[in-house]
């Protein structure tokens, strides 16, 4: 259990937790290693101001010092957003102990903000894609084994997240089959495939397809009423003006894991590289759809807290 000292809730985020409004937590990833300054501002606070708008106290989590901070001052803001290159440690379950000894700031990943929303009550989290099962990571002749802590993390913890699934870069179908074996629910909202991240369809039949908002909600409200303890994935797919064509996505992803494993570039390395060489692929539109699709994850996530809060 979280001790009380690790943690700092923003008397707004308080305020409505004590009065069982609606919250939904959004990651600071974005705003350390995400986008460049102060575009990493603009599109952290457009996704704040759309949880706004739907009726939601948004609440980022990062870590500074140690504690784990529940919602940012507009300082708090800005000191994470414009901390010199390198020095912002990027946080998740394995390494949230690392980053509170080490002190300054840290910004959370999927998995280590799902742990601070869980820890104060906050049923739902918005982010842009999840990690999964990466390429080559369970055959060839070198398995790398490498797998996401976020898949185990929506196993233990039960927080809603709201994407726009797994990153395309992942290896989506062995990501989802990791998910229903580890029990995670994992719903599209309003498609009949799993949303291929900057593309609306993959080509991949949905686990289960949602109407709505109010459909979701009540799978995720029966979770929790069954006393089952893994989160839900709430897929929803990129806004229709800003995603790209689908084949053209399968096109574009193919290309670039041929390009990384042609450079040699294995490990850690291998998102960052590709999301990179991506955008130069796409002359920069596979950014403006990522952008997109933060934003409107963050919509969708003010909703479903609205409609749970309500069900409540």
């Amino acid at each position: 259990m979280l001790q009380p000292d690790r943690l700092v809730v923003a008397p707004e985020v308080a305020d409505a937790l004590a009065d069982g409004r609606p919250v939904v937590a959004l990651e600071s990833t974005l705003i350390s290693h995400g986008l460049p300054y102060p575009q990493n501002v603009e599109v952290a606070s457009a996704s704040e101001q759309a949880v706004r708008r739907s009726g939601a106290v948004p609440a980022t989590v990062a870590m500074r010092d140690g504690r784990l901070l529940v919602g940012l001052t507009a300082d708090e803001f800005e000191a994470l957003a414009a901390a010199p290159a390198g020095s912002v440690r990027k946080v998740s379950r394995h390494s949230l102990a690392e980053g509170a000894a080490a002190g300054g700031w840290a910004a959370t990943t999927v998995s280590g903000t799902m742990i601070a929303a869980h820890a104060v009550g906050i049923r739902v989290f918005s982010t842009g894609g999840i990690g999964g099962v990466h390429r080559g990571a369970l055959d060839g002749p070198s398995p790398s084994f490498d797998i996401s802590a976020d898949l185990d993390e929506l196993a233990r913890t039960p927080v809603a997240v709201v994407c726009a699934g797994p990153k395309a870069i992942l290896d989506v179908p062995r990501t989802l089959e990791y998910l229903e074996t580890r029990g995670v629910p994992v719903l599209v909202l309003g498609e009949d495939e799993m949303p291929f991240f900057w593309a609306r369809r993959s080509g991949i039949r949905a686990p289960l397809s949602v109407p709505d908002i109010a459909a979701a909600a009540r799978v995720v409200e029966a979770q929790a009423a069954l006393g089952l303890d893994a989160g839900v994935v709430l897929a929803n797919p990129a806004p229709a003006a800003d995603a790209l064509p689908d084949a053209y996505v399968r096109e574009i992803v193919a290309q670039g894991v041929a390009e990384a494993e042609t450079a040699g570039v294995h490990g850690p390395a291998t998102t960052p590289w590709l999301l990179a060489r991506i955008a130069e692929i796409t002359g920069g539109a596979s950014v403006r759809a990522n952008i997109a699709l933060i934003v409107d994850n963050a919509r969708v996530g003010g909703l479903l807290a609205v409609e749970l809060a309500t069900a409540r």
